[in-house]
């Protein structure tokens, strides 16, 4: 389990000097509950983040353990390192939204007709409680050919989840390779 520390100070001197001992700065905020500043080991968070299974993961913060998922991160523009990640509790029973990844399955048919794969949207926004959360959406894209598109009304999803995105929107596509 990923382990972190409450941050005393929010001030740009305590937190540049987190990020110099080897500390990711985090925010964990939840619908009806207090904001927990808090900062993580970077390289135990990474290593945490890749290797869950789920979408929601446990942390331990000064002895109490929350169920999280990852809302949004920020990374140094020049060396990519991550700089910050915001963190939503997944609360039971509590209706809030969510970044659902989007994970493409099968080599399409239009890329051996001189097309090219290209996925419009990498997360999709969805409202849900966490217990009825989807860890991703797979989408099988070996049916599409040169000009063929999956839009967000073509992805199934159970009647607890709601897709926030807009019908038209385009998720993944095959184009014409000029």
């Amino acid at each position: 389990m990923l382990e972190g520390i409450i941050r005393d100070s929010i001030e740009k001197k305590a937190t540049k000097a987190l990020r110099r001992d080897g500390y990711l700065i985090a925010n964990i905020y939840g619908k009806g509950e207090q904001n927990i500043n808090a900062a993580f080991k970077a390289n135990e968070f990474i290593k945490a983040a890749k290797s869950k299974e789920e979408l929601i993961f446990p942390v331990k913060i000064a002895g109490v353990e929350y169920k999280v998922v990852i809302q949004e991160y920020q990374r140094d523009p020049v060396n990519s390192t991550l700089l910050h990640v915001d963190l939503r509790l997944a609360l039971p029973g509590v209706l809030s939204k969510y970044l659902v990844p989007v994970k493409l399955e099968g080599i399409p048919k239009g890329t051996k007709n001189k097309g090219v794969l290209i996925q419009s949207k990498k997360r999709l926004t969805v409202k849900c409680t966490a217990e009825n959360l989807p860890n991703s959406f797979v989408l099988d894209v070996s049916e599409l050919d040169v000009g063929d598109t999956i839009l967000v009304r073509d992805i199934k999803v159970s009647d607890s989840v709601k897709v926030m995105d807009e019908d038209r929107v385009s998720v993944a596509g095959v184009i014409k390779a000029k």
